[in-house]
């Protein structure tokens, strides 16, 4: 199958091995990854600030670097979300697509659902020796619907323990600028997530969502705390003892 490479802003500036990581795994499942290296933003973050125009501009560029023939696949629920929920809304009034639906929003998929909703696969023959709690980031969760397919792929993970946190659906306090904005309860939502997966005994804190591990694992580094956060392309490359 051929398939078409979203590398979202975080991932591209701050954790390209990430993307690196997904290309590996897609490749090793047979399928045909194209990168197209003039992509960008989605436009979520200027959309989100209250710039519409210029995430209006953004988001067609989006539409001209990709098409709507093959699937597009991104290790980020927030982008993932922003563009199938977002786009038609975005060109209500002008643009492309007049409101409707596009048919780019229909192919753009997160990571871990393309693999096991589309590719049927939940065991890529990753091994990690380690016991992990799984954080379902909001634009997974709640813009995707996203729940069971990282949770599939993870069971499968050779000597991984996962273990559920009471608070796995919870967010984690980035939501972009709300953290700058409100860093005091920024803050506090990201040190709820960290103690009590702490408490689980998890070594790791693992997410589909690269802006929401950034978050926590800086909470982590200030404090000093005895655990670490990992994407779940990352987790799934993983091949033998500790990482």
């Amino acid at each position: 199958m051929k398939i078409q490479l979203f590398v979202p802003c975080f991932v591209d500036q701050l954790f390209p091995d990430t993307a690196f990581n997904m290309v590996s795994i897609l490749e090793g499942l047979g399928c045909e990854v194209c990168y197209n290296p003039e992509q960008t933003c989605c436009g979520q973050p200027a959309f989100n600030a209250g710039f519409r125009n210029d995430c209006r501009a953004v988001a067609e560029k989006f539409i001209g670097d990709f098409n709507a023939a093959d699937p597009i696949v991104a290790p980020s629920g927030s982008c993932t979300g922003f563009v199938r929920n977002y786009y038609g809304q975005l060109f209500q009034e002008e643009g492309p697509g007049d409101g409707e639906i596009l048919p780019i929003q229909k192919q753009v998929y997160e990571f871990s659902e393309f693999l096991v909703d589309v590719l049927g696969v939940t065991n890529v023959g990753a091994a990690l020796h380690a016991k992990a709690t799984y954080h379902d980031a909001c634009g997974a969760l709640r813009e995707c619907g996203i729940k069971d397919a990282p949770r599939k792929l993870l069971q499968k993970v050779l000597g991984l323990e996962l273990v559920e946190a009471a608070d796995c659906e919870v967010c984690c306090g980035f939501g972009g600028t709300f953290a700058v904005k409100f860093e005091p309860i920024s803050t506090s939502m990201a040190e709820q997530k960290v103690v009590n997966a702490m408490k689980l005994g998890a070594e790791y804190i693992i997410s589909t969502d690269s802006s929401c591990l950034m978050q926590l694992d800086a909470y982590i580094r200030k404090h000093k705390c005895n655990i670490k956060v990992m994407h779940i392309a990352d987790v799934l490359a993983s091949r033998k003892g500790r990482h």
